[in-house]
């Protein structure tokens, strides 16, 4: 596994808060297609299938607290 960049930990974060793509290219001030590849990026560096496998990772990893 690779380690996650900053941006990439902020894109985490708003995953798990339930953002969508859309939402999450409009709180960061970055484009969908964007917001599109930091997802996708994510999900192979977490070596998971889908965002609530990448969710599940990142709590397994420290990158998600609860709280």
């Amino acid at each position: 596994m690779q380690i996650l960049s900053n941006r990439e930990k902020e894109v985490l974060q708003l995953i798990a808060h339930e953002l969508t793509t859309k939402e999450i290219a409009n709180q960061l001030y970055i484009s969908n297609h964007t917001a599109l590849s930091h997802r996708k990026n994510l999900m192979e560096k977490l070596n998971v299938r889908n965002t609530a496998g990448a969710v599940r990772r990142a709590f397994e990893l420290g990158y998600l607290k609860v709280g």
